[in-house]
């Protein structure tokens, strides 16, 4: 029983993904002016690993892309394609973007 013991730890299976990213839903305003931007925004954040699906609203300037990735990472790969984009809730974004850059202007 001993050598069945030792060879069967030679055998085991360990998983080494334990660093996966969550599902994550992200929204990313970006303009758009015609169907050949909407087409290179959606291949370009297609193309990235993880992405489980892309819908674009050309209306509302919104991407929203749902997958196993990075929220910075979407937003740079739209970002290659020469657009300006930023993230959905701009406002929000913005607002904490500017508190930060005051608090660092005081701390000077």
């Amino acid at each position: 029983m001993g050598a069945l013991h030792y060879l069967s730890n030679f055998c085991t299976v360990t998983s080494t993904r334990t660093n996966r990213k969550p599902m994550q839903t992200v929204e990313i305003k970006v303009k758009m002016d015609c169907d050949g931007c909407e087409r290179k925004v959606k291949n370009a954040v297609n193309s990235m690993k993880g992405v489980k699906t892309v819908e674009v609203n050309r209306k509302q300037n919104r991407v929203t892309v749902s997958g196993y990735i990075d929220p910075n990472k979407v937003l740079k790969s739209v970002k290659s394609t020469g657009k300006m984009a930023i993230f959905w809730p701009f406002g929000k974004k913005i607002h904490l973007l500017v508190l930060n850059m005051k608090i660092k202007l005081n701390k000077r």
